[in-house]
């Protein structure tokens, strides 16, 4: 069995994937921020007697993480997958979102996932295995209006983890990607709004067109049960035929399906017949 840990894990895909990982028999730390939200998975632990420790682990904080990192190999003596999960949601048009509000989502989802595999890796490298799974998104494959600070976040998580998939390799560790589309999770409840996207914005009323426009696509009404995708993150991790991205639901099937297949030119042209959004 191996030795699993989480970021994130205190709601959604990570909390999800902590259990599912967990019931397969793997020993997980489940790691978040404020431990004081553990409440659920505790309650699990110890009604299933699952093979669960909570770690306290802040992302954007390296000393936060190297004792997290530290804490797991000295309790099991290595790690056998690490599951960058934690992120943060922002929403509002580029313009008015302020350098500050981007260097927040950038701090989490990208430079927190590469700080916690910066810790991890020499491990990995020392017992030639591992597995390493980014959290990324169907937004790091496709933009959307007004998510652009988000989506940016995650196609440098998406860059990065593709070096990485080339750097490490040759020490027997594995990178992979999962990229979810719409699910239900607290992400979209946490989601911030750029502090100036505010009545008097001038996209507001497209901001509003736009998000209207999402119920024409298929599925646009509805949100995917989160369990699917901390299946998928266990299941790209044991496969016996390991590939490097994992689109995630049926929008992102759908949508990132088209992406591949299509042109700047042709795919812009199917979303805007879709979506009626533009005049």
């Amino acid at each position: 069995m191996a030795t699993v840990l989480i970021t994130g894990c205190s709601s959604g895909f990570g909390k999800l994937s902590a259990l599912h990982f967990a019931r397969k028999g793997d020993t997980v730390f489940a790691s978040m921020r404020n431990t004081a939200k553990a409440g659920e998975l505790e309650q699990a632990k110890q009604a299933e007697s699952l093979p669960i420790e909570i770690v306290q682990l802040d992302v954007t904080d390296d000393a936060s993480v190297e004792g997290a990192v530290r804490q797991v190999i000295d309790a099991a003596g290595g790690i056998d997958v690490l599951v960058n999960n934690a992120g943060l949601g922002l929403h509002g048009p580029l313009e008015e979102t302020d350098d500050d509000e981007m260097k927040e989502i950038f701090e989490t989802n990208f430079f927190g996932a590469m700080r916690v595999m910066r810790a991890v890796a020499p491990k990995m490298r020392e017992q030639k295995s591992g597995t390493i799974v980014n959290v990324s998104s169907l937004a790091g494959r496709v933009v959307a209006p007004y998510g652009g600070t988000y989506s940016a976040s995650k196609y440098a998580l998406e860059a990065a983890s593709e070096a990485l998939h080339y750097e490490l390799h040759p020490f027997g560790i594995r990178v992979l990607l999962i990229e979810p589309g719409g699910f239900e999770t607290a992400i979209e409840n946490n989601r911030r709004l750029s502090r100036r996207f505010t009545e008097g914005s001038p996209y507001l009323e497209l901001e509003q067109r736009f998000e209207q426009s999402l119920t024409r696509l298929p599925g646009g009404n509805e949100r995917g049960d989160a369990q699917d995708v901390a299946e998928a993150i266990y299941n790209a991790v044991n496969t016996d035929q390991p590939k490097f991205r994992y689109l995630v639901g049926q929008d992102a099937e759908l949508i990132g399906g088209l992406r591949r297949q299509m042109d700047d030119e042709q795919f812009e042209q199917a979303m805007r017949q879709t979506l009626d959004f533009w005049d």
